[in-house]
């Protein structure tokens, strides 16, 4: 889980948005955001293809030849 420390001084807003942007880095929100609905069998299967693309992408752009 990711944890933000308020620093002496510093305003809520700040620490707020530290601690967002973490969680979107950990990928958190996205998951929230999947889990809230029902997903259809259709729908999972086409985040996966469009994950595994994403992934294969990135093998190719960075694998040394």
């Amino acid at each position: 889980m990711a944890e933000v420390t308020v620093r002496k001084g510093e305003p809520i807003d700040r620490a707020l948005k530290r601690l967002k942007s973490k969680l979107d880095a950990d990928g958190v929100l996205d998951e929230v955001r999947r889990l809230r609905a029902f997903e259809t069998p259709a729908q999972k299967a086409r985040r996966k293809a469009k994950n595994n693309a994403k992934r294969n992408k990135m093998k190719f752009r960075f694998h040394n030849y």
